[in-house]
């Protein structure tokens, strides 16, 4: 894996790691807040450039607390500085929806978006009841997070979803999206299945027999997945 360092708008270094060669892809990860877990080498899809940003305020990236508005210009940043003319947009769970919003504000800068287990565009009680039910059940995997920087944009993401406009916005969305459930996800689906339903080019599937965390446990099934998400036809 090499590492990349490019100087946002506002000179705040950010930390970006890339591997392979071919298309290009930003692997967003989860979170938000949390280290780019998905920076790992055997969990790349194959024939492609995959570049792994470290969050804004998270690794080693400088800066802090932001918006998700800010977090979108930071990937910006970096296609325009890598001279990238555009790329695919490769999001598991709080990364899908970062991955969403990137893909309709700048819908000539993503030839396609992959959402893997997201939470989907909502703040939902029964969502939310199903979650905290399920919670125990799952896994801790001791990844390092900045609080402060999940606090601040997990504010920002209810005042995003919010917005008037929003799914005007996602009907008329051109960027094909396909979103993807883990089956055995204590995270509700239906979501994931509006948003495919809404989106012009969406498509969605469940994965069945893995957890939310499938790139830790079930390695081969996640690189399965995401070649064949990257690699198909629009």
């Amino acid at each position: 894996m090499k590492s990349r360092v490019v100087a946002a708008a506002d000179g705040v270094p950010l930390h970006v790691g890339t591997c392979g060669t071919g298309p290009d892809v930003v692997v967003l990860s989860g979170g938000p807040g949390l280290v780019n877990y998905l920076a790992d080498e055997r969990l790349a899809p194959d024939a492609m450039r995959a570049w792994f940003p470290e969050p804004r305020g998270v690794g080693r990236s400088g800066g802090g607390p932001h918006s998700m508005a800010q977090a979108v210009a930071d990937l910006e940043t970096i296609r325009e500085s890598l001279g990238i003319t555009a790329w695919s947009a490769l999001g598991h769970s709080w990364g899908s929806d970062l991955a969403v919003r990137y893909a309709l504000d700048h819908p000539a800068s993503v030839t396609r978006g992959v959402g893997v287990a997201g939470h989907g565009l909502h703040k939902d009680r029964t969502w939310s009841a199903a979650y905290e039910r399920g919670r125990a059940s799952e896994p801790d995997l001791d990844l390092e997070w900045a609080e402060d920087v999940w606090r601040a944009l997990s504010d920002s993401f209810v005042d995003w979803i919010h917005e008037p406009e929003l799914f005007r916005r996602l009907a008329d969305s051109p960027v094909p999206m396909h979103f993807v459930a883990a089956g055995d996800d204590i995270r509700p689906s239906w979501p994931l299945q509006q948003l495919a339903a809404l989106v012009p080019a969406g498509r969605f599937e469940t994965l069945p027999g893995v957890p939310h965390d499938f790139w830790a446990t079930h390695p081969a099934s996640w690189r399965q997945l995401v070649n064949a998400s990257l690699s198909e036809r629009t």
